[in-house]
């Protein structure tokens, strides 16, 4: 069934929606907040350089920031696309643009090394990665890279459940 919004066609197709909540990651970042607005208040109170409060702004400013943005990473897979969104950040994949589904099998160091929204070369491949701390990660490899990006990787509860959905769909945009 299709939706027609403000004169934009939307598909209501909807096979998999979920919503990857990390406390981890959430403490993480509203820890480093912590931590420099902390570093910000005895700069401010001892009246140092004012470079050093404008760096220390700054980090607090990003990591405020990025505690309310990565707090839930929203994947949906329609029979069209895979969405993923981190806050204000998303990433579409057409389905017809998937070569291969599988999952992430990078070390621990790797895998877990981050959280939030990263670009990375992995075995001579530019990846996009939308990542939270606690959960296994499923990468797509692209048919025809986006700009520099070849594969996406993105962190699920479901992998097997995700990867069943992706291959569906890519295989029936493959037959049609």
């Amino acid at each position: 069934m299709k939706k027609q919004r403000k004169g934009i066609v939307m598909s209501e197709d909807v096979h998999y929606e979920e919503k990857v909540a990390s406390p981890r990651t959430t403490a993480l970042f509203a820890g480093l907040s912590a931590v420099f607005i902390l570093l910000l208040t005895l700069q401010l109170q001892q009246g140092g350089p004012g470079f050093q409060r404008g760096i220390l702004i700054v980090l607090v400013l990003f990591f405020v920031f990025s505690t309310l943005n990565y707090r839930i990473l929203n994947l949906r897979i329609t029979s069209e696309s895979l969405r993923l969104q981190f806050g204000v950040f998303s990433w579409t994949v057409p389905l017809e643009n998937v070569a291969g589904v599988e999952l992430d099998s990078l070390p621990w160091l790797m895998r877990n090394g981050g959280a939030g929204v990263h670009f990375m070369m992995i075995r001579s491949r530019y990846r996009v990665s939308f990542n939270v701390l606690e959960f296994p990660r499923v990468v797509i490899s692209l048919r025809e890279k986006v700009g520099p990006v070849v594969d996406v990787s993105f962190t699920t509860r479901n992998p097997e459940e995700v990867m069943m959905h992706i291959e569906q769909g890519a295989d029936d945009t493959i037959e049609t």
